[in-house]
């Protein structure tokens, strides 16, 4: 696996749109539900156990956090959903700064959902894919935790989420993931190498001739 994604580090928090950093290189943004195993998932592809927190609380982290890559890409935890239990007042907002970055980032080049296998694709799933499908942003779908069932359970949910997925008209893939056992790692890192080297050729051709 890429040593790109080992060297991940740390590079803001944002809580509102002010202080979201400049656009600069490319983002890849992860999402999902709180117990689905976001940062879990974010530590086990950099290798790391602590880069992103995973909280005795799900549900807690109000922020969109940014974690800058050796290449100047970042990869961008943002806040779980569809958990907490805090204020409605306080979802809404939440959700309202999720929804701005989504639709008025220029720098994102990918969202990753994460899922647990056993529940995938509850109502703020739906809620990230119709974000997404609006601005024709590619999704890759995390099935994490499939240690969790057998064999043959884990290849019919795999199944029936990329029937679901169809639904939708935008680039989508699948994978099963299981971030306890390491399984799939090399596969979503193959995925983000692709979206990056795809944003950058487009960034490139963008460029006005000098």
């Amino acid at each position: 696996m890429s040593s790109n994604y080992r060297n991940a580090r740390f590079l803001s928090s944002a809580t509102t749109k002010n202080t979201l950093p400049p656009e600069q290189g490319l983002e890849v943004a992860f999402a999902g539900r709180s117990n689905s195993g976001k940062s879990s998932t974010l530590n086990c592809l950099c290798e790391q156990k602590a880069l992103a927190r995973v909280s005795k609380t799900p549900g807690r982290t109000q922020l969109i956090n940014f974690f800058i890559l050796p290449d100047g890409n970042s990869l961008v935890d943002l806040p779980g959903y569809g958990y907490a239990k805090v204020p409605e007042k306080i979802k809404v907002e939440w959700q309202k700064f999720i929804e701005s970055y989504m639709m008025e980032r220029s720098t994102l080049a990918g969202l990753v959902i994460i899922m647990d296998i056993r529940r995938p694709l509850r109502d703020h799933d739906h809620v990230m894919l119709e974000w997404a499908e609006s601005r024709q942003l590619p999704v890759h779908v995390i099935l994490n935790k499939s240690d969790k069932l057998k064999r043959g359970e884990m290849t019919k949910q795999l199944r029936d989420t990329k029937e679901a997925l169809k639904d939708y008209d935008l680039p989508a893939t699948v994978q099963t993931f299981s971030s306890l056992k390491k399984l799939g790692v090399n596969e979503l890192s193959r995925q983000l190498d692709t979206w990056f080297a795809s944003g950058e050729e487009t960034q490139a051709a963008d460029q006005p001739e000098q």
